[in-house]
């Protein structure tokens, strides 16, 4: 497996307190992968770890009270990228689709997808990225004039993970997306989760929907108390009864 993501003895301490200890990953360059565990077990600031934020935040908070402390590694397609500011790292390809979806609420759902396209480099042009993004999610094709603010949760979220594609995305980290969703919902944005990664992008999902997740992806992490605690394919991690009761909630 080629690795398009690996992260390496990542560790994230605020101030005394240690959210992430000596966590390591990796995602494949056509791979789906889950991150699980429970609330509070540093799942979401990994994902702000990779994608620059946490670096960002230490900077701004350096030298003051409460500082914040980045170790360890994170390469994308080979490169060292934790240094480096989050726009640099989504220059790159790697998209982060943060918890509570936050659209641009005043602007339209195709000036949403526009402004995921600003600034893109990538190998194809705006119109047929849009194109793209409305086969993957014909929902918003249709209200691509309607106010983002307007839509339901589920179409925000889908929203948000369009808008991403715009950038035309080699690796989307998805945090929470089913949060505050109404279950028929989450089942619908899950299966357009399921296209993007169909049509050719690496997804790193993270989610409490433990079920959901082992049903869709290749492999899956468990997160706990900041550290990776186990991982391998759904069906492994399944058969570890320990594993289910203690930390999958199944």
């Amino acid at each position: 497996m080629r690795s398009l993501l690996e992260v390496g003895n990542l560790s994230v301490r605020y101030d005394k307190a240690q959210i992430l200890n000596g966590v390591s990953l990796e995602v494949g360059a056509e791979e789906f992968v889950g991150l699980v565990g429970p609330n509070g077990a540093g799942k979401s600031t990994l994902l702000r770890a990779i994608s620059g934020l946490v670096n960002f935040e230490a900077r701004m908070k350096r030298g003051t009270t409460g500082n914040i402390v980045l170790e360890g590694e994170v390469r994308f397609g080979g490169e060292r990228i934790d240094s480096l500011a989050p726009h640099e790292i989504r220059m790159k390809g790697l998209v982060l689709c943060p918890e509570r979806r936050r659209p641009f609420r005043e602007l339209t759902v195709l000036e949403n997808l526009m402004a995921g396209a600003y600034l893109a480099s990538g190998s194809t042009d705006t119109g047929t990225r849009l194109e793209r993004a409305f086969a993957l999610f014909p929902q918003l094709a249709a209200r691509s004039g309607q106010i983002a603010g307007t839509l339901s949760g589920g179409e925000q979220q889908m929203l948000a993970i369009a808008r991403a594609l715009m950038f035309e995305a080699k690796l989307l980290c998805i945090d929470e997306p089913s949060l505050g969703l109404a279950p028929k919902i989450r089942g619908e944005l899950f299966v357009a989760i399921a296209r993007v990664h169909e049509a050719g992008v690496p997804v790193l999902l993270v989610e409490q929907e433990v079920g959901q997740v082992f049903r869709m992806s290749d492999r899956n992490y468990v997160l706990s108390q900041g550290k990776i605690i186990a991982h391998g394919p759904s069906a492994q991690l399944m058969a570890d009864e320990t594993l289910r009761a203690s930390y999958l909630g199944l």
